[in-house]
């Protein structure tokens, strides 16, 4: 009973009406507005992936699932299983949504990773066979086909013989009596044919009067002559409705005898559509699936711009204001979760957001926030939301509430009992064992404004007992109140947390963003002093609350001013963060850029040279062939030799000048980066491996001096290295070279110089031998951090720069003793 009392409070029955206005077929809108919440977390998860991957086929295709022709044949397969004949629409119908199924069907098959919808349609049987029956046998109209039968064409013949007899029949006695008819037509009255007649002159054409004018002058008459004619006639209609009759019949018993297939087949596109609809709806909200969490395992429940649906739907449809998303970042170890804060400042609307993505995750649906989007599947969302108020039964606010909280707690109850008996003997919870309050239920419980409605004092005490009981017996539990002593049950508790709406005192009115961590202040006397009462009057009143509330909402004060100053340090980090993310992209295209015009230009230029040679080959070969006409002369032997200098030097590559040396930068000048071909700024001097740091736009990048150049072409000059002495000491032993392998190579990349430290000298104590070290080269900081750590180290002998293909200078040797 509570469980349906909640989804009134929540309104669940208003979202299941927008779900169904997405729905394609009448099925799938009979069951949105019927949803049935699962009872277990297989069901759930079985409906999320039905929902996944419809999303998935909506966005990959352009007309994803198509329920043209399918209709609720319910009815129909319900009269042939009792023997009734259906009609030829219902026939058609039936074909229709076989045929509609079967393209479904079709339409799941031709994609390759849709494993749930796949498994959903396997065994589906959509009776091709019937379907061709039906539409051999009925037309589009839902009319009997000549075709239908062998005898059913032949009455209709005969029918088309006796009508073309009577009219023209008929068409004889209008030219022969035209002075006694009313108008040259001929019409019917029943299944008779008739000619209109004048009143005066009925005895002109005998016959039968089957109806008369309003006003009397005309007389609808069958001439006698033509009587045989309908009599047959109307016999011939009948032998004709009786054999339409039989074949109806015929095929309404085909349909019973497949009659729980095609029942399954409507279940199944039920379903269907009913995913469909909740993959349309989740993408007109902007919602993400949701990720069940097990919150024993240590984790969060994550709900990051969470919005009310049903306010969604207000603001897009019906012009309503803009919705405020909220937070919800919840601990695992948190039970229960007190609001406060000032009236109509979105407490109420955040305990109904929170529910509302609670139950849409469990009936498949995806919640309105951004990702990721991580819930507990909670067994039950009991609430107490509202008044409950009856002038009928008698009940206050505080007595209506009350009845609703017992309710609530008796639900807890049962689903401990129920829990206990699905435990074997040997559990450790097993009925035998009472439950102990660390291990609460799967429950969510709202309740709005706990404790109002009777004595401060003892309303104050009964909130505190009833939230202390829940968070023993309930996963989660969200209050609003507006009692102070609530707030201090976090510093008593570790499972109680507080949270706030803000209020702006600025303009006296609510800014709906809910605030974490925080107990709401006490604005009752602001607001009064803001809105004009007599100044004596909130003198007297903070004399008779006390000091203490003042000192306290400061300090709530001054804990809402800096976090609202650490969101806009926050705002502005992430700013930065996207600035240097698309630089770090423009940087990139322009170096591909770069590269695919390097290659482009050796490509060119490889293709310049072999179209070079074959024109040097082909020219020398004609000098070949002159000489190897007749008898070679000096003379010959001569030009020839000239011939070929001269094409010595037509093909000889050009020799580039040698760039001038002697260029060294310092410390504000600005330099090519050769590689980006983008100027930089030059911050440190060249150190003794030719490392200095530059700025490239705002970022900080360490380079070579080989890397470099001048603004005006020049090379930078060569760093050179004195040698050193060397050392009479004896030639050492012959050893094996060292291998660097992943043992004695350590990755330190990303690392604080403190974090490196501790993992250097880890590495050290068990190398054995040469021990590479990973440092990158980025600001540089890193790399002298290590080089400092090592240079004072008593195992590490001396270290140098890894050769060039072990990473050069961003990688560093070190030698242990």
């Amino acid at each position: 009973m509570i469980q349906s009392e909640t989804l009134e409070l929540l309104e669940w029955h208003r979202l299941c009406q927008h779900l169904s206005t997405f729905a394609a077929t009448k099925l799938g809108a009979i069951a949105s507005l019927h949803l049935n919440i699962p009872a277990s977390l297989a069901a759930s998860k079985q409906l999320l992936a039905q929902t996944k991957e419809v999303y998935q086929l909506e966005t990959r295709t352009n007309t994803g699932l198509s329920f043209e022709g399918i209709q609720d044949i319910g009815d129909s397969l319900e009269r042939a299983e009792l023997s009734g004949i259906l009609a030829g629409d219902e026939l058609l119908a039936i074909a229709t949504t076989l045929a509609g199924t079967r393209n479904l069907r079709r339409v799941i098959d031709n994609q390759e990773d849709l494993p749930t919808l796949a498994d959903l349609v396997a065994d589906l049987r959509t009776y091709p066979e019937l379907e061709q029956e039906i539409h051999r046998c009925i037309d589009e109209r839902g009319q009997v086909t000549d075709r239908a039968s062998l005898k059913l064409g032949e009455i209709r013949t005969e029918l088309r013989k006796i009508r073309s007899q009577i009219t023209q029949k008929l068409h004889n006695i209008l030219q022969a009596k035209s002075g006694a008819v009313q108008e040259q037509i001929i019409t019917q009255r029943g299944d008779r044919y008739v000619i209109p007649v004048k009143a005066p002159q009925k005895d002109a054409i005998p016959g039968i009067v089957h109806d008369t004018s309003t006003s009397g002058a005309t007389l609808y008459v069958e001439p006698n002559s033509i009587v045989p004619f309908g009599n047959q006639l109307r016999q011939t209609i009948r032998r004709e409705q009786t054999e339409e009759e039989a074949i109806r019949r015929s095929l309404t018993q085909k349909v019973a005898e497949v009659k729980p297939d095609l029942e399954r087949l409507l279940a199944i596109v039920t379903t269907l559509d009913l995913a469909t609809a909740r993959a349309r709806y989740s993408f007109w909200l902007g919602a993400n699936p949701p990720r069940f969490i097990n919150r024993e395992d240590n984790e969060m429940i994550t709900l990051r711009q969470l919005r009310h649906p049903l306010l969604v739907w207000q603001q897009q449809h019906e012009h309503g204001q803009a919705v405020v998303p909220v937070d919800l970042l919840i601990s695992p170890h948190l039970r229960v979760v007190t609001i406060t804060g000032p009236n109509t400042g979105g407490k109420t609307v955040s305990l109904k957001t929170l529910a509302l993505a609670a139950l849409m995750a469990k009936v498949g649906l995806f919640v309105p926030a951004r990702e990721p989007v991580e819930i507990p599947w909670f067994e039950q969302v009991l609430a107490d939301i509202g008044d409950e108020q009856s002038l009928q039964q008698s009940l206050s606010t505080f007595s209506g509430h009350i009845r609703r909280i017992s309710r609530i707690l008796n639900a807890l109850d049962q689903e401990e009992e129920s829990e206990n008996i699905s435990l074997s003997p040997d559990s450790p919870h097993s009925p035998h064992t009472p439950h102990t309050p660390h291990t609460p239920h799967s429950s969510l419980v709202l309740l709005d404004e706990v404790g109002a409605g009777t004595d401060p004092v003892e309303g104050s005490a009964l909130a505190i007992a009833l939230l202390q009981y829940l968070a023993n017996h309930a996963q989660l539990t969200i209050a609003t109140t507006h009692f102070g002593e609530l707030k201090a049950l976090k510093y008593e508790d570790e499972r109680f947390e507080n949270a706030s709406v803000e209020f702006d005192e600025s303009t006296l009115s609510p800014t709906y963003r809910l605030l974490w961590g925080i107990p709401g202040r006490s604005n009752a006397l602001t607001i009064a002093r803001r809105l004009g009462l007599k100044p004596e009057v909130i003198t007297q009143a903070k004399t008779q609350v006390g000091g203490a509330t003042d000192e306290v909402n400061q300090v709530i004060a001054g804990l809402e001013a800096q976090r609202r100053r650490q969101e806009t340090k926050a705002a502005e980090a992430q700013s930065l963060l996207q600035q240097a993310e698309r630089l770090y992209k423009e940087v990139s295209a322009k170096s591909d850029a770069l590269q695919e015009r390097e290659k482009a230009l050796r490509a060119d230029q490889e293709v310049a040279v072999q179209q070079a040679i074959a024109q040097a080959k082909g020219e020398i070969a004609q000098v070949i062939r002159r000489l190897q006409k007749g008898t070679p002369k000096a003379q010959d032997a001569q030009q020839a030799t000239d011939a070929l200098n001269q094409i010595s030097q037509k093909y000889q590559p050009k020799v580039a000048p040698k760039p001038k040396v002697g260029f060294m930068p310092k410390v504000g000048d600005r330099v090519r980066l050769s590689q980006f071909g983008q100027t930089a700024d030059v911050l440190t001097s060249p150190d003794a491996d030719g490392e200095f740091s530059v700025r490239f736009g705002i970022m900080k990048m360490t380079v070579k001096l080989e890397d470099i150049e001048s603004l005006d072409g020049q090379k930078a000059e060569p760093i050179v290295k004195p040698k050193p002495a060397p050392a009479p000491v004896t030639p050492p032993e012959q050893s094996a070279p060292a291998i660097r392998t992943s043992r004695n190579t350590v990755d330190l990349r990303g690392k604080r110089v403190a974090d490196s430290e501790i993992v250097l000298d880890k590495a050290i104590s068990e190398a054995t031998g040469p021990l590479w070290i990973i440092h990158g080269h980025g600001t540089g900081k890193l790399r002298q951090g290590v080089h400092a750590f090592l240079h004072q180290h008593p195992r590490v002998s001396h270290h140098e720069p890894a050769e060039q293909a072990d990473g050069g200078s961003g990688v560093t040797i070190a030698h242990i003793k």
